[in-house]
């Protein structure tokens, strides 16, 4: 069986949801990654920045926009110490101007993905995917990335039997 090890960035706080702004204790994409977890075991590995974002919902999109167009990698308060021990890898991200948002790119490129397999998923409100995929094969062009899942960021808290039926997929 494999090893499994599920990463994911997520935003607590304001976030989008339909056409409006609402604040939630536990963001969208760690719901989803716990769901994950719960399906398939293994480890949980929350991607933090070290310099947080605004509160400010518009503000976090305009620095995620800066980030972005700067082709930034924040500095992120830890990482794992290895994952040379994981053959799965669940990553987990909102979509943040059609991609992951940069602090995903500081884990990646923080270690060597060869011979693992990637399999993306993704909180957004309509945008789905992106061109997320294809930037994480780029980043790691030896591991194989998996067709993501898209999950809107205001059903991820009753996503529960869909994000684990579709986990438990992914590993036959």
């Amino acid at each position: 069986m494999s090893k499994v090890l599920t990463a994911y960035y997520s935003r607590k706080g304001e976030n989008y949801f339909g056409g409006s702004i609402r604040s939630i204790s536990k963001g969208n994409t760690e719901r989803v990654a716990e769901f994950i977890q719960k399906a398939v075991g293994g480890d949980l590995f929350e991607i933090e920045t070290v310099k947080e974002y605004a509160k400010d919902y518009h503000e976090c999109t305009n620095e995620a926009m800066a980030e972005k167009k700067a082709d930034a990698r924040p500095e992120l308060k830890k990482l794992p110490e290895s994952i040379d021990d994981y053959d799965v890898i669940f990553l987990g991200y909102p979509n943040w101007w059609s991609t992951c948002p940069m602090a995903v790119f500081t884990f990646l490129e923080s270690f060597d993905f060869s011979g693992k397999t990637i399999i993306p998923f993704c909180t957004n409100e309509g945008s789905g995917m992106g061109v997320s995929e294809s930037d994480i094969r780029s980043v790691c062009p030896k591991a194989e990335v998996k067709k993501g899942l898209s999950i809107r960021g205001s059903e991820a808290a009753s996503s529960g039997n869909k994000v684990q039926n579709w986990a438990k997929n992914q590993l036959k």
